[in-house]
């Protein structure tokens, strides 16, 4: 027997891969079953090469939990090791400069780790003594047991096994006594394993017998050895992918809209399958879908820095041995390779998308309003992925038919064009909640898009910001304003209402506007076609993006957010109903308005020459009556026009066509609700008896 310390003249080693294991220590199986994995298939290649004489064609890896010995055992029978060997590989940790290394980088122990590939000793991270019993292929090789408790010292002597090969024994300590369910140990081979090219064998398959499960003689296989990634698409059939995809995720029930075949040997190496999910608006919650595999060993599922952003949210496989990864295969490093990864994933994705929309355009369609968000995402997170997708991002009209954004400029361009030039894409959120504006819209020969994705909003701000002055797009939702002002002509309608009925009008509805939680009404009085609502409701487009924008960004535009809505009243003053309430007020209120306005004009013609005679002159130069009289008369007006608002109301509230007017309003953009939608309906039964 022979002994002896590891190469390592530091004692800060193991402290430090014990620190380092704490915070994913499970990974310990998934090293040392990758190591035995990789001992089988060196043994395998030379088989093929003709140095090795004996059986390779059965080689597996045998997991074994004996909780009454407090063992895990890991076995394979593949190249096996010599005494000399286990010195050079196992003892002799060190090379030149390691101690200065480890002195330098003891505090960060991933670093470390990734630095000496101490992928064994990630064993003592639950083990408080670990053997390995190996035998090499080498003919008349000697068996040999390597034992180690986490010390620098170590034994190693003569050892019988029957066949070539390495077994790991670990020695659970008291703390990681949970390694010792078999549940447990399952469930990581099932993570970590599932796909390695060898099989991993842990016990026997069992099978219902006279109502409880027996084990068979046939050994249980956890593992897929040939996952369809490691395949050439020209092997594989649409059921095949769709048959994978439930392999990866047998809890999603749905199928997956696309996928996406990675098989790059040059300038790096890289396969993979990406699935594009279907999924609603929740973009966070189908994150980290995507698993990262070395040579189909389990790494990660965050694959951030190596997939673009955007397309974390799709699921599948990457493999690639040339990521750097350090030995637990959980850290990336940075590298070069991994930006050019990035980029070649990135036009992958870009190439399948506008292959389907070429070939399949109807099938494209079908799917897009599930693909819509992926795309949009990229296209805002990406310049190089939004240039490659104006080809095949669509646009959604109320009517469902698609268009590219170069299409629908096509379209709409000879009837949505202002008198500025400027091409109004008109649109809409809620095809119910609008249907109204739309169908005023689509009177004048208008087309509307339905745009009520999470992401829609700055889509169009980074559609109209890239028009530029060539282009001269601008969005404009189709109840932001009256139609007639959403594309303004040269041949505007002209308002036929004289100052005092415009303000009239104006002041008997405002008196009557609800008082409504978070939202501020204006009133305003427009020139619309006799056949236009009589009232409408619009909101500002400008203010209304910005809200719909904190609610995405939050940050510096928070407060947008916690603005009231700016709802806009608008009274179409050319229509027959307005007409009439105008002859109301008229009538009604001639008596008691006319004294009152003309004491107003009067006032404010002498108010004019008080003004005009301040014109030039200093402060201290205007006489002290002037201004007492400018002030004085300043109050009457103030209380003239309190006096002509009064009247005003008071008119309103008895005048049952004002109210309902509102109302009719409001009930269109579903914003009549509880006892004001009562109140409606009795008066509209009042108003019909």
């Amino acid at each position: 027997m022979a002994s002896g310390k590891i190469g390592v003249s530091t004692k800060d080693l193991f402290p430090i891969i014990k620190k380092f294991l704490y915070s994913d220590h499970d990974i310990f199986l998934r090293e040392i079953v990758a190591n035995a994995v990789d001992a089988s298939q060196k043994l395998k290649v030379l088989a093929q090469r003709g140095e090795y004489s004996g059986d390779a064609s059965d080689l597996r890896v045998r997991v074994k939990v004996d909780k009454e010995a407090g063992t895990i055992t890991v076995s394979d029978n593949g190249i096996g090791m010599t005494r000399e060997e286990v010195e050079k590989f196992i003892n002799q940790i060190a090379f030149s400069g390691a101690e200065e290394f480890l002195e330098k980088h003891k505090d960060d122990a991933a670093t470390i780790i990734g630095h000496f590939g101490l992928g064994f000793y990630s064993s003592f991270m639950v083990s408080s003594k670990v053997e390995l019993l190996t035998k090499s292929y080498k003919d008349g090789a000697q068996a040999v047991r390597w034992s180690c408790t986490g010390e620098p010292e170590y034994t190693l002597e003569d050892d019988t096994r029957d066949e070539i090969g390495t077994d790991v024994i670990m020695h659970v300590s008291d703390e990681e006594k949970d390694f010792l369910d078999e549940n447990k140990i399952n469930e990581l081979l099932q993570k970590y394993c599932k796909f390695l090219p060898v099989k991993i064998v842990m016990g026997k398959k069992k099978e219902w017998k006279d109502g409880k499960q027996v084990e068979t003689a046939e050994d249980n296989v956890i593992n897929n050895t040939e996952p369809a990634w490691t395949k050439k698409p020209a092997d594989l059939k649409d059921e095949d992918y769709k048959s994978f995809y439930r392999e990866l995720y047998p809890m999603q029930f749905e199928e997956p809209l696309f996928n996406i075949h990675l098989n790059v040997d040059y300038p790096f190496n890289l396969t993979g399958i990406l699935y594009f999910p279907k999924i609603k608006n929740q973009i966070d919650v189908n994150r980290n879908k995507i698993q990262l595999y070395c040579n189909q060993v389990f790494v990660t599922d965050q694959v951030e820095g190596i997939v673009p952003d955007y397309l974390t949210l799709l699921h599948g496989v990457i493999d690639s041995p040339d990521i750097p990864l350090n030995v637990s295969r959980s850290y990336l490093q940075s590298d070069s390779n991994v930006k050019k990864i990035s980029s070649h994933i990135t036009k992958k994705v870009a190439d399948r998308l506008e292959e389907i929309f070429k070939k399949e355009r109807t099938t494209f369609e079908e799917k897009w309003d599930d693909v819509k968000i992926f795309i949009q995402y990229g296209i805002l997170s990406d310049e190089k992925f939004a240039e490659r997708a104006n080809k095949f991002a669509l646009l959604k009209n109320v009517d469902g038919k698609y268009f590219t954004l170069d299409e629908y400029k096509a379209l709409i361009k000879a009837e949505q064009t202002n008198k500025d030039g400027e091409i109004i894409i008109l649109y809409a959120n809620d095809k119910d909640a609008q249907y109204t504006a739309i169908e005023s819209a689509q009177k004048k020969g208008y087309d509307v898009l339905l745009m009520n994705g999470p992401l829609d909003t700055p889509f169009m701000n980074q559609v109209e910001q890239k028009a530029g002055d060539d282009g001269k797009i601008r969005f404009t939702r189709v109840d932001s304003d009256v139609i007639d002002k959403l594309i303004v002509k040269d041949n505007a309608l002209q308002l036929n209402l004289t100052a005092r009925q415009k303000g009239d009008l104006e002041e008997a509805v405002r008196s009557q506007l609800p008082a409504m939680d978070k939202i501020n009404f204006s009133v305003s009085v427009e020139a619309l076609g006799e056949d236009e609502l009589p009232v409408m409701v619009t909101q500002n487009e400008w203010m209304r993006r910005m809200k719909e924008m904190s609610h995405l960004q939050g940050g510096g535009m928070s407060f947008y957010g916690e603005m009231p809505d700016s709802m806009n009243i608008v009274v179409n003053g050319n229509h027959p109903l307005t007409n009439k309430l105008l002859s109301n007020i008229e009538s009604s209120t001639k008596t008691k308005l006319d004294p009152v306005y003309a004491d107003i004009e009067s006032k404010s013609a002498r108010r004019g020459e008080l003004n005009k005679a301040k014109e030039g002159k200093k402060e201290e130069e205007i006489p002290q009556a002037e201004k007492d009289e400018l002030e004085s008369i300043n109050k009457e007006i103030d209380t003239l026009n309190s006096k002509k608002q009064d009247i005003l109301k008071e008119f309103a509230q008895d005048e049952k066509l004002v109210s309902q007017l509102i109302d009719l309003a409001l009930l269109s953009n579903n914003m009549l609700r509880g006892e004001a939608l009562t109140k409606f309906i009795k008066r509209s039964i009042d108003m019909i008896k």
